[in-house]
């Protein structure tokens, strides 16, 4: 019996498409002279080069700007009835792209299987010079997969992907989400156990086009994601966040994190975790933002920053214009359309309304991938110790937070290849003015301050981390956002707390299907959700 090959860059369908043709299963796994054999580094960097993580068109046009940018209010909403519909084609497609490969995501789940088949059949020497691959394919799955849960709830993960690691093809299992989220915390903390020991290798260096190889980095990244995911279960079970979160901030020598040195002028590229592009011209974004999701959103604009005179304005939005005899004539100041204009008012007037900066994001040819930020981090641990420790700690850690934020954008809108103005970081005294003497400033009772960490992290994500964005706001309730509501299909008439499952995914694994069917409502909460 000839051996099974499996080529690098197709891999396996996982989960959906293995339960469709046998016949296609046949050709494309059991011919070899179509297939070649790959290795761990290989599989790593296929892994790592992952559409839905980098700024791509597709993931930003069909997805976060029409679903979680829209539940989330981060991105434009275009006021028609069907705006909180989910589409089912383009969420069926992101489902795909975590399971299998060949689409505009990396099948992070069929790579890792792959991967695990192939490190089994190593020598033990190997599997011990490999290992530092093998955990940190663990950890890239892991933040993809919590997206996941986050999305959708229960998702199939244990069985999911069976092929590679036991030549069974089966319809896999839905893992419960809660019993998820506590094996990816003990994975993560045994990932950057591993890593703060590790020595890097010449094959993972050259592999990593994430993080060089870092083993630092790597296990500032693994804590780092450990405590999003204990702070996401901070309201449903507040003991084991509260417990496991004190003590990674008790003890930072410990349990370092990606929080940019806690200094505010921090430099991005060293500290945080992004993804950068591999060319000069896929991760161009202008026909996603121009085909309708570019207009600057009302309540982060009109409510948040210009009250605050807040000094991320000018490398986050435009403030656009008309044509006038020829000539094009800039608008005077930054305002966002009110989200609730009808489509008329919308389609009538969006010239005099503000957009996304063009050299920040719009014609933004090295915009990278934003896995996790100091930013992100600094107002974690400023929630924390506002909930259970200081608060002059949180103060601390939040006022720190604001100023990475900003450095942050303007690093953003400097990393521009095109021929357009990049804007130099607002002066120090403008920023301490904001960050002390503003709507932002860390001051009132600490339900005030908390809302002021809750907000400033949602303006954070922005666009580009949509999905982070709509976790945030179902799990703390804030901002407090204006849903439109008249006109809307029935049944659609507000945002959904969950999407539903694809219908692909409920018709070819039906059976499983069965056993989550009941949950599978557009308004049942994630568990995390309080």
């Amino acid at each position: 019996m000839k051996k099974l090959i499996i080529k690098a860059s197709f891999l396996l369908l996982s989960l959906t498409t293995v339960l469709g043709c046998k016949k296609d299963i046949d050709e494309k796994f059991n011919n070899p002279e179509k297939v070649l054999d790959p290795n761990l580094p290989g599989l790593f960097t296929a892994m790592l080069n992952n559409d839905r993580v980098a700024a791509k068109y597709w993931n930003v046009r069909t997805f976060l700007s029409q679903m979680p940018g829209v539940y989330a209010q981060t991105t434009y909403i275009s006021n028609g009835n069907t705006i909180y519909q989910q589409s089912d084609s383009y969420s069926q497609q992101y489902w795909d792209d975590f399971y299998s490969t060949g689409g505009n995501g990396s099948g992070p789940l069929t790579i890792y299987r792959v991967m695990e088949g192939k490190y089994s059949s190593l020598s033990a020497a190997d599997q011990a010079s490999q290992k530092i691959i093998m955990q940190a394919a663990k950890v890239v799955l892991l933040e993809q997969a919590a997206k996941m849960v986050d999305l959708w709830g229960d998702i199939p993960y244990s069985a999911a992907g069976s092929l590679p690691t036991n030549s069974t093809i089966s319809n896999p299992k839905y893992d419960e989400q809660k019993a998820l989220y506590t094996s990816f915390i003990a994975d993560l903390d045994a990932a950057a156990t591993f890593f703060k020991s590790a020595t890097t290798t010449a094959a993972f260096a050259k592999s990593d086009i994430l993080l060089k190889g870092d083993v630092s980095k790597w296990t500032r990244y693994a804590n780092s994601l450990r405590l999003r995911l204990l702070m996401r279960i901070s309201k449903t079970d507040e003991a084991t966040a509260k417990t496991a979160v004190l003590q990674m901030l008790g003890n930072q020598t410990a349990y370092p994190l990606v929080d940019g040195g806690n200094i505010g002028t921090y430099n991005p590229g060293n500290s945080d975790v992004l993804l950068q592009p591999l060319t000069n011209s896929t991760s161009d974004l202008h026909d996603a933002f121009f085909e309708g999701s570019w207009y600057a959103t009302d309540y982060m604009l009109n409510t948040v920053l210009l009250p605050a005179n807040d000094p991320r304005i000018p490398v986050l939005y435009d403030k656009f214009g008309r044509t006038v005899a020829g000539k094009f004539v800039q608008n005077a100041t930054y305002r966002a359309m009110p989200v609730t204009f009808t489509t008329a008012q919308q389609e009538s007037s969006f010239a005099d309304y503000s957009v996304l900066d063009s050299a920040t994001f719009v014609f933004n040819q090295k915009l990278p991938g934003i896995l996790i930020t100091a930013s992100e981090v600094n107002l974690l641990k400023a929630e924390a110790f506002e909930r259970w420790g200081s608060t002059t700690d949180a103060k601390t850690a939040y006022d720190v937070a604001l100023r990475q934020s900003v450095a942050f954008y303007y690093y953003l809108n400097n990393l521009n290849q095109g021929a357009y103005v990049k804007l130099e970081a607002p002066a120090a005294a403008t920023v301490d003015t904001w960050v002390n003497a503003s709507t932002a400033a860390y001051t009132g009772a600490s339900t005030d301050k908390l809302t002021k960490i809750y907000t400033q992290k949602w303006v954070h994500f922005g666009v580009l981390q949509s999905t982070e964005a709509w976790s945030e706001y179902r799990r703390t309730g804030f901002p407090v956002l204006t849903f439109p509501t008249n006109g809307k299909q029935v049944g659609y008439e507000t945002p959904p707390t969950r999407l539903v499952y694809p219908a692909k995914e409920k018709t070819l694994n039906s059976t499983n299907y069965q056993a989550v069917v009941a949950k599978d409502t557009r308004k049942t909460k994630i568990f995390w959700m309080p």
